[in-house]
């Protein structure tokens, strides 16, 4: 098993990895597949099932599809060229793309938000059809959204379950589990980030690995300040207001008049992940962490660590961000990160978990207490639902990335104290994070339809 740490850490745009940054990712590879085919396509259409159905909207889902089928990607997203783009599709009803005919499109027609039973593979199902001058599908595709802006075909997620079942990464340590792990730790004398270190440079060159981390960083410390910056309401018809500038404004006055109270290092620690999340709401430029609407989490550690612990360093940012992916993967790799999937457990539960294996690596823990950090903050995640109100990653989702930010230090202060033995392994965690996922009921799981977005007025 191996996932890079850039697999983990994307640039992006909000609101959502799976229901945002997927289908864009989709619908421009479909782009693809049509120019290496024989077919002469004079149209699009496109179907989207399950939780990209039913929070759809609130998610920009439709938007970002469109964008994808106009050929913008995620990581070079630019808003003034998309809302122009969107504005000339809506009028001409057609796509102009590079090596494609013209390709009608009408967004109110083509269009479809498919409310039955979600396509067998998982529940961010969607379907691209090219059609003939006829209207006759000619080509079609199916795609999956499986969180963190990981998309597969049908074909792929197949594939991907038989080679996770035969086959081992070429990499020098390539464990699948936490136990082998800390066991390859213990036999080489190497750290986590060490491992993955040498993992990654399998693929790519040291300063192109150094010089990635530093770009995640400063996309993450960015999205931070803007967040901080900025004010009013939040889109989506919530009317909820931006609070990270007020909180900061607060904390800032009270530092000058000496009224700081101990805890208000979780203040400092929510303000921070607040931000991330209130951008990414806004629809901006985040970093999946492992996921959007978890995406506050980790920069939140990070950046506490950086501002407010005596003796951080930047120099080991790289260990803080290889570990917390090394961490991530193997949520990833044997539960899900999707809350589609397995409920927010799987993404601010592993979040949280990333977040509380990095610090613990940089405030010098040992294999042993990284492991232990990470399940600890991702035990007390245990059965959190995902039921954003109105289908927005906005209520429940800014605060609980706050909360989780907090869990992730304290689970790491707490691994640190002990000398990394303890009852219930990481492992043992992350598969009952799977099996809670699978157990939970699917009004839980990102369709809005219990819960939170059930229970409060959604205007």
């Amino acid at each position: 098993m191996f996932l890079s740490v850039f697999d983990m850490f994307k640039v992006g745009i909000g609101p959502s990895s799976s229901h945002t940054m997927g289908p864009m990712v989709a619908a421009a590879r479909f782009l693809e597949t049509l120019r290496a085919s024989p077919f002469h396509p004079r149209g699009l259409r496109v179907a989207l099932h399950g939780s990209l159905a039913f929070t759809g909207v609130g998610h920009a889902t439709d938007r970002a599809t469109i964008l994808g089928l106009a050929a913008f990607a995620p990581d070079t997203y630019d808003h003034d060229k998309a809302d122009a783009a969107l504005a000339a599709i809506r009028e001409t009803k057609m796509i102009t793309v590079d090596g494609l005919p013209p390709l009608r499109f009408d967004p109110a027609h083509d269009l479809n938000f498919d409310f039955g039973p979600a396509l067998p593979g998982h529940a961010n199902g969607m379907v691209i059809y090219a059609t003939d001058a006829q209207g006759d599908v000619i080509l079609s595709e199916t795609y999956y959204s499986i969180g963190g802006g990981f998309v597969l075909t049908a074909a792929e997620l197949a594939e991907a379950g038989e080679k996770k079942a035969r086959a081992r990464a070429d990499v020098p340590y390539p464990f699948e589990t936490a136990a082998e792990m800390l066991a390859m730790a213990k036999a080489s004398g190497l750290s986590i980030a060490a491992m993955k270190r040498a993992n990654e440079l399998r693929f790519r060159s040291a300063a192109d690995l150094d010089a990635g981390m530093d770009r995640i960083w400063q996309v993450m410390t960015d999205c931070i300040d803007r967040g901080i910056a900025g004010t009013g309401i939040l889109p989506g018809g919530l009317k909820v207001r931006r609070r990270a500038k007020g909180i900061h404004d607060a904390l800032l006055a009270e530092r000058g008049l000496n009224m700081t109270a101990p805890h208000t290092i979780n203040d400092w620690m929510s303000l921070y992940a607040m931000a991330v999340n209130e951008e990414n709401a806004a629809g901006g430029q985040v970093v999946t962490a492992p996921t959007n609407g978890a995406a506050g989490v980790v920069p939140a550690v990070i950046r506490y660590w950086l501002d407010h612990v005596p003796g951080a360093s930047r120099k080991h940012l790289g260990d803080f961000l290889l570990t917390a992916s090394a961490i991530g993967g193997l949520c990833k790799h044997n539960a899900s990160i999707s809350g589609a999937e397995c409920g927010c457990q799987a993404e601010v539960g592993s979040a949280a978990a990333m977040g509380a294996a990095g610090l613990a690596a940089v405030l010098g823990g040992t294999p042993e207490q990284v492991e232990n950090a990470a399940e600890i903050a991702l035990e007390h995640h245990l059965g959190m639902t995902c039921d954003p109100v109105k289908g927005l990653v906005q209520v429940p989702c800014i605060e609980r990335n706050g909360l989780g930010a907090i869990k992730a230090v304290s689970a790491a202060s707490l691994a640190l104290r002990g000398d990394g033995i303890h009852l219930v392994s990481l492992d043992v965690c992350i598969e009952t994070m799977r099996q809670t996922g699978k157990d939970m009921h699917e009004k839980y799981k990102e369709t809005s339809l219990g819960g939170l977005a059930v229970n409060v007025p959604n205007c």
